[in-house]
């Protein structure tokens, strides 16, 4: 595949020759350019120092306006410097405090272990419940049984049957409906289907001789 470049490289060759190149040393014996690397090395100097500048005129120009809101320096406002606080003490009784409060905090509280212990703990009842026989609370007489032997009593006696619903009786003149369809297919008439339904229905109920 030629391209200009390749056209050109090949001209050039064919009218000087194929350039020699000594490799008898084994290496480049020709130096870098110092010129490059100085006018590099100036030009990182330049953008360094226009960044710094650039750096402390915009901080300069935020303290002016922090300093125009908390107003001139006096009793009640001043500069501290946090570092001549030191680390400051545990105190014991703040600690306890704080650990009071922590437990009275209502829930939900935060997490500290993802709520696994709290997922173990509600297994944990469960198979209490599950496990162990149990009274129930506010129903006298009544005590829960393990699963396992319920399922036992289930298979011995069976599952209750629910009674049959008793319904009264139709009164005079009235029929019990029956179905025999479905009520619908799928599909709501429209009112030509519920005209053409009617005039099916009334040539139905007339007699034969009319």
């Amino acid at each position: 595949m030629h391209t200009p470049d390749s056209s050109h490289n090949s001209g050039h060759n064919s009218e000087h020759g194929p350039e020699k190149i000594d490799t008898s040393h084994g290496y480049e014996r020709s130096d870098v350019r110092v010129t490059g690397i100085v006018v590099f090395l100036t030009g990182l100097s330049i953008l360094v120092a226009v960044a710094g500048v650039l750096c402390w005129g915009i901080g300069k120009a935020i303290n002016v306006v922090l300093n125009k809101e908390d107003g001139p320096t006096s009793k009640w406002a001043r500069v501290a410097d946090v570092r001549e606080l030191g680390n400051m003490p545990n105190d014991p009784e703040l600690q306890s405090k704080v650990a009071q409060l922590t437990q009275q905090f209502p829930a939900p509280r935060l997490l500290t272990d993802n709520g696994n212990q709290d997922i173990a703990d509600l297994h944990a009842r469960e198979d209490l419940l599950l496990d162990h026989y149990s009274t129930i609370d506010g129903q006298p007489g009544k005590v829960r049984i393990p699963i396992e032997r319920a399922m036992e009593l289930i298979a011995q006696r069976g599952l209750p049957v629910a009674p049959a619903v008793e319904t009264e009786k139709p009164m005079f003149g009235d029929k019990v409906p029956v179905v025999t369809a479905p009520l619908t297919d799928g599909f709501a008439p429209t009112a030509l289907d519920q005209q053409e339904a009617a005039q099916r229905a009334a040539a139905l109920a007339k007699p034969e001789g009319q």
